[in-house]
């Protein structure tokens, strides 16, 4: 705006309230006009039709009793046909809007508990913007938009819902861990009884199969040499695995110390045991 020899310039996006002797005349628009100030008309003033911010913090109380702080963003511009209106009703408009943001928020915010006040913050800003639309329309200016920007519990609420946060999430931690060693051991219970299932098998197959290599060893013996008999053949292959046995023990070099009878008559003593169980097991069957 510039004011020389009679003559003024309003920039865009403004506009000036001329007075004529006091008394307001005309709003000028943007452009250049004739102000005859020796006529009696003079300016009052300049209003900005941009879009401007005001920030307002509002400390108030939840439902659950726990203060916060709520930062309101308020955007708003005069408008061009009520300029007068903006101009000369109000002396203070940020202060204006602060006042209405604080009955607002204050009487929304002691309704819900804290976290409804998270969950319902675009609620507070529509109840914000149409109380600000319907008082501030009258002096001429227009709300653009309303935004609840940010909530700021007490630092010690803050910390204390961290830790409530983090003590859930440890919670559920712990049961993910427990469940998943408990599908472990499970696994490996059936792991180890497939296990066992199978060794089972694999003994009862070698036992199988060592009697009947017992039978066609006594069979075949008994044909080749005549006069023998099953009992002859069997204290032979007694005599055989025993010193078999001996053999393993002594070639193992994890092997414990074994202390048992040598000689002869252990293998006789052997076959006379094993024999008399058979006899002893067949008489409780019969």
């Amino acid at each position: 705006m510039g004011q020389a020899l009679g003559c003024i310039q309003v920039e865009q996006s403004n506009v000036v309230i001329r007075e004529h002797f006091g008394k307001f005349s005309d709003v000028l628009d943007p452009g250049c006009h004739c102000l005859p100030w020796c006529l009696g008309y003079q300016v009052a003033g300049g209003l900005s039709l941009r879009v401007q911010q005001l920030d307002v913090r509002c400390e108030t109380k939840t439902k659950d009793n726990v203060f916060v702080t709520v930062v309101a963003s308020v955007q708003y511009r005069a408008l061009a046909e009520k300029a007068s209106d903006a101009f000369y009703r109000l002396t203070n408009t940020k202060g204006q809007i602060q006042s209405y943001v604080f009955d607002v928020i204050r009487a929304s915010v002691p309704k819900l508990e804290l976290d409804a006040v998270f969950e319902q913050k675009n609620d507070i800003a529509r109840a914000v913007e149409d109380e600000l639309e319907k008082a501030m329309s009258a002096y001429g200016y227009e709300i653009v938009q309303t935004l609840i920007v940010d909530i700021e519990p007490d630092v010690h609420v803050k910390r204390a819902m961290n830790e409530i946060n983090a003590a859930a999430r440890m919670r559920l931690a712990a049961n993910e861990k427990a469940e998943a060693e408990k599908i472990l051991q499970i696994k490996r219970a059936e792991g180890e009884a497939e296990s066992k299932y199978l060794s089972g098998l694999g003994i009862a197959r070698q036992r199988q199969a060592i009697v009947d290599g017992l039978r066609d060893s006594v069979l075949a013996f008994s044909e080749n040499v005549p006069g023998t008999t099953a009992k002859d053949v069997m204290d032979m292959v007694l005599v055989t695995q025993y010193f078999d046995t001996m053999k393993e023990i002594g070639a193992s070099s994890k092997s414990s110390s074994v202390f048992i009878p040598h000689g002869p008559g252990a293998v006789r003593d052997v076959a006379a045991q094993i024999r008399d169980g058979l006899l002893q097991g067949g008489s409780v069957q019969s």
